[in-house]
C-alpha cells in the first residue's frame, strides 16, 4: 500500500498538537508536507504497513466489523474476511455463503442494520459493482455507505464522508486492488473540520424526514 502524505495532512497533525509523524515503507511525503514537518520539527516515524494499522486500530477504537455479499461477490468476500482476521479484527460474516441467486438488498439490509444500531464498528458489502448495496445500505439512518473503486476513493470517503460501510464491486475489482483498497480504508481516519459541518447537514435533513413517518 502506498500513500500520499500531503501539507493537509501534516496541519492536521499540528493543530492536534502532535509531535510525530508515522510514515508508511511505501508511502511519498510532498515537497510542502515535508516542508511543515521540517518547520513544525515533527518526528517522521517509519513504520510497517502492519504497524501502521494496529496503531489506527488503537486510535479509531474499530475493532469489530460485519461483512456481507451476495452470490456474486462471495468469493472476494472470503477473500476479505482472511484479511480482516490476519489484521485482528472480529469479523462477523452475515453471508451469502455460496454463488446460488440471491437479492442483494436483503444482504445490504442486515449489514446496515448492525451499523446503524452501533452492534459494530464498521461494515463492508460487496456486490457486483458496489452500487446497488450501498444504494440499500444508504437507505437506514446513520449510513454513510461508500463504493470505492480504486485507493484515492477509499481515502476520500473516510477522510471527507466519515463511511462506516465499505461497498465495493467484485465485478469491477482484482483481488489484489480490493485488498489494497481495504487497507487503505481501514488506516484513512475522519478529519473532521469543514467535512463534520457538511454531514451535519446530510444528517439534520435525514432527522427531519425522520420525524414525518
Amino acid at each position: 500500500m502506498k500513500r500520499l502524505i500531503t501539507e493537509y495532512d501534516v496541519l492536521r497533525l499540528i493543530r492536534l498538537g502532535a509531535a510525530e509523524i508515522e510514515v508508511g515503507e511505501n508511502d511519498i511525503i510532498t515537497p510542502l508536507a515535508l516542508d511543515r514537518i521540517r518547520h513544525a520539527n515533527l518526528k517522521i516515524i517509519k513504520r510497517s504497513e502492519e504497524e501502521l494499522l494496529k496503531s489506527a486500530q488503537a486510535s479509531s477504537g474499530k475493532k469489530t466489523c460485519v461483512i456481507g455479499s451476495d452470490h456474486t461477490g462471495v468469493k472476494l468476500k472470503a477473500v476479505l474476511v482472511d484479511e480482516l482476521k490476519k489484521k485482528s479484527f472480529n469479523v462477523i460474516d452475515i453471508g451469502t455463503f455460496s454463488e446460488e441467486s440471491v437479492d442483494y438488498p436483503d444482504y445490504a439490509f442486515a449489514v446496515a442494520k448492525k451499523v446503524s444500531l452501533n452492534e459494530v464498528d464498521f461494515g463492508i458489502l460487496i456486490d457486483a459493482t458496489g452500487i446497488p448495496s450501498a444504494i440499500a445500505a444508504n437507505k437506514l439512518p446513520g449510513i454513510r455507505a461508500a463504493t470505492c473503486y480504486n485507493d484515492f476513493s477509499a481515502k476520500s470517503s473516510r477522510e471527507h464522508n466519515d463511511a462506516n460501510i465499505l461497498v465495493l464491486g467484485a465485478k469491477t475489482l482484482r483481488e489484489d486492488e480490493a485488498k489494497s483498497i481495504l487497507n487503505v480504508w481501514l488506516t484513512s481516519e475522519f478529519l473532521g473540520e469543514r467535512h463534520q459541518k457538511r454531514l451535519d447537514k446530510i444528517s439534520a435533513v435525514e432527522q427531519r424526514l425522520l420525524k414525518k413517518f
